[in-house]
């Protein structure tokens, strides 16, 4: 009895603070679907399918709200083909004056908290595009004061998703998010080629050994191997930009399979024109909608370029690891920035562990084109079920790729240093210089230097002094930059 009253003491405060109101509300509403009733916490924006979506797919932890450009890919594209429709007669203008803030809300990244469906999930996307669906026609339903799950005066089918299949917006929200993933990807890339080609100016002048097949082979400059560097990186940021058009051609408007069912006539073109405002990039409609829907095409393109990335930024990487060796028994003709202590039992040990997270990077990229492609080759008839992972796969290796190149820009390749001293060593002492004095000497005293010094420990340069085959000034023009290495310094003046 005690405790009874002590419990209707305590309604009766809170109620005269007005605290009773949240503690003592509501918890859930109940929202319907195909299946029955499924309780939605009252607070909520997502509804019945997205619940079902979270509560089937507990899988990786990893979710859809991860990725904050693929719910403003969506905001995009409900607003597009909502003004699509009222461009069509078959959405009402007041409906769109409803829908259209909420559209904006999600495309300024706001309520991005209320998708928590894990990016592993079947269904072809379906449960992300009802997800968005709800969110959008709640955001609407509240702004026009009505109570969230009211679906009779804004629906999450009926309206937010008119004219609209799962088929055809969820394959144009992972394009269009893998093309505002792309600019930041491509900016990195920018910027890393600016860092090699700064590195390549500083040291142009800088002899050094080129390698073949880790053996010595013939000279080069330092520069002209940082700028080789930032050539590789040019050619995929060509190889991107022609991946990246790929992305452009969408199926919008075709619906379940390509066929536009459902959807009104020119509703196609007109979805494409609104959301080529929305986003600013160039997007246009397929040719053959039936193709696109059933193809997963443009996303193997993207993918290998991505792919491409990774192999160089992998090789660019092991390179500045093997020429960083050493420091006393190794290469050691750079100097990479100290990043941390490299041994928890060996003390004074430094380890390259920019460039070897740059390549681990680099292989998980690599890892995930061989899931797309098994994954769009594994599409059945006409609609790839597969999509999910394709997305998951790309928007991974953008997000890896963008902050990798970031990471090993800002803490490895600005800071890296020459070991002039360590090339001119180098050049003294190494047999490969003898390809050099080929011209001059001929190939058949060339041989017979290169054993000598090869018996006797000695280097090129001091058997041609000792044995008075070249003055000092032949020495000197033969084993200047220009002469020894090509270098032609006018192709890289505007680099």
């Amino acid at each position: 009895m005690k405790i009874k009253t002590q419990l209707s003491i305590l309604i009766i405060f809170l109620t005269l603070i007005g605290f009773t109101s949240d503690i003592f509300a509501q918890e859930y509403r109940t929202e319907t679907d195909l299946l029955g009733e499924i309780k939605i916490p009252v607070d909520a924006y997502y509804g019945v399918q997205a619940a079902r979506g979270m509560e089937n797919f507990q899988i990786s932890g990893q979710y859809i709200n991860d990725y904050p450009d693929f719910m403003k890919a969506w905001g995009m594209i409900k607003l597009a083909t909502a003004r699509a429709n009222t461009d069509a007669g078959k959405m009402k203008s007041e409906m769109l004056k409803l829908i259209e803030p909420a559209c904006q809300e999600l495309i300024d990244g706001k309520y991005l908290d209320q998708f928590r469906i894990d990016l592993y999930q079947g269904g072809a996307g379906t449960s992300t595009n009802m997800n968005a669906n709800e969110v959008l026609a709640n955001i609407a339903l509240e702004k026009a004061g009505y109570k969230r799950g009211q679906y009779d005066k804004i629906s999450p089918n009926d309206e937010l998703n008119m004219s609209q299949s799962t088929n055809d917006t969820y394959p144009t929200a992972l394009k269009l998010t893998m093309l505002l993933h792309n600019d930041r990807l491509k900016e990195q890339l920018t910027l890393l080629v600016k860092s090699f080609r700064t590195l390549g100016h500083k040291y142009i002048d800088v002899v050094k050994m080129g390698r073949t097949e880790f053996q010595d082979a013939v000279p080069m400059t330092v520069g002209q191997e940082f700028h080789s560097f930032a050539a590789m990186l040019e050619w995929d940021i060509a190889n991107m930009e022609y991946a990246n058009k790929s992305l452009m051609t969408l199926n919008l408007g075709g619906t379940a399979i390509g066929t536009g069912l459902n959807a009104p006539k020119g509703y196609d073109t007109a979805a494409v024109k609104h959301l080529r405002k929305i986003s600013g990039y160039d997007l246009k409609n397929a040719e053959d909608m039936i193709a696109a829907t059933s193809s997963l095409h443009s996303f193997v393109v993207y993918s290998s370029a991505l792919k491409t990335l990774a192999t160089t930024l992998s090789k660019i990487s092991n390179d500045l690891i093997n020429l960083s060796s050493g420091p006393r028994n190794g290469l050691f003709e750079i100097n990479l920035p100290p990043r941390q202590p490299g041994s928890s039992i060996m003390p004074g040990k430094v380890n390259p562990v920019i460039p070897e997270l740059m390549a681990l990077i680099c292989y998980r990229v690599i890892g995930n084109d061989v899931t797309v492609n098994i994954s769009a080759s594994d599409g059945d008839l006409q609609l790839n079920a597969y999509e999910p992972v394709v997305g998951l796969s790309i928007f991974e290796s953008q997000k890896l790729m963008t902050n990798g190149m970031k990471a090993f820009r800002v803490q490895c390749v600005d800071g890296i240093t020459v070991n002039e001293e360590v090339h001119k060593h180098n050049l003294e002492t190494t047999i490969g210089i003898v390809t050099a004095l080929n011209p001059v000497l001929g190939h058949h005293v060339g041989d017979e230097l290169a054993k000598e010094a090869q018996a006797t420990g000695k280097g090129i340069l001091q058997l041609v002094k000792e044995k008075n085959l070249l003055t000092d000034k032949q020495i000197e023009e033969i084993l200047s930059p220009e002469n020894m290495t090509g270098l032609d310094k006018t192709i890289y003046k505007n680099k």
